[in-house]
């Protein structure tokens, strides 16, 4: 047990019978070493700000920003010039690789510390047209400046946080820096739900039944990144002495419901 939350063994996953009613459908338990499985995840890369100004240079195929060792993915932030940025970090998602819809998203993870880190666990449409009509959903984000209050949220056209009407919540993890926790969200036709350690904080129901409220009915994919400042992870600014930052995942589990594939 770790913080309350039931830590499978990778043989009871590979089994798809770790949880009652659900079948495991895609993991990576970093199991190799070097490189992050390529079968697996691709890469964003550049230094855009992706549209939240952030600081970074995402890079691709670089161990100093992503590499898998000790059977865990680590994405480092580093504080040195790299195509004219001042930070490099790395964001890996499944696009193209694998997405899925409805079920169950499970993380294991211990995060980065110190003002201006921002990572995420997130997901968006495999489909994705147009931000925000297309949906995001943020299992998990943290701000360094805000030290173990871990962020929820969902975006939509008709919630998000452009126009000040975003569904979110968060709860405090104060050893979120320092232990391992799973970040969970469990998708249905009806909600979406997040949990820290089995505790839920954060509930979408699909009340409204139409597009702009709850684009949610369409395959998702997996994004985990590490961004360094921003208009949110760097309100406060970038604390230069904290770097480099290491974000540690153990492993990552998709489920489904067993009726949903009956």
């Amino acid at each position: 047990m770790l913080g309350g939350a039931l830590i499978f063994s990778s043989l009871q996953c590979a089994s798809g019978k770790a949880e009652a009613g659900k079948e495991l459908i895609w993991s990576d338990e970093f199991n190799n070493r070097g490189l992050p499985d390529t079968a697996k995840w691709n890469y964003d890369t550049g230094g855009s700000g992706f549209g939240n100004n952030e600081a970074q240079f995402y890079t691709k195929d670089r161990l100093e920003n992503a590499r898998v060792e000790n059977g865990k993915l680590v994405i480092e932030a580093r504080k040195e010039d790299f195509e004219k940025k001042e930070y490099t970090s790395a964001r890996l998602l499944t696009k193209g690789k694998f997405s899925f819809q409805y079920g169950t998203v499970e993380v294991r993870a211990k995060l980065p510390a110190g003002r201006g880190t921002w990572p995420a666990i997130w997901m968006m449409s495999e489909r994705m047209k147009k931000w925000p009509d297309d949906g995001e959903l943020d299992i998990m984000e943290h701000v360094g400046y805000r030290p173990g209050y871990i962020h929820a949220s969902v975006h939509t056209r008709a919630y998000n946080h452009i126009i000040g009407t975003q569904k979110t919540d968060t709860v405090l993890v104060n050893d979120a820096g320092k232990r391992f926790h799973v970040y969970k969200a469990e998708w249905t036709p009806e909600k979406i739900e997040v949990f820290v350690d089995n505790r839920k904080f954060f509930t979408y129901q699909n009340k409204e039944k139409n597009y702009g409220a709850w684009p949610f009915d369409q395959p998702y994919f997996l994004i985990l990144n590490l961004a360094v400042g921003g208009f949110w992870g760097g309100k406060e600014g970038i604390d230069d002495t904290v770097f480099p930052q290491k974000f540690e995942i153990d492993y990552v589990r998709v489920y489904r419901n067993r009726k949903q594939t009956e």
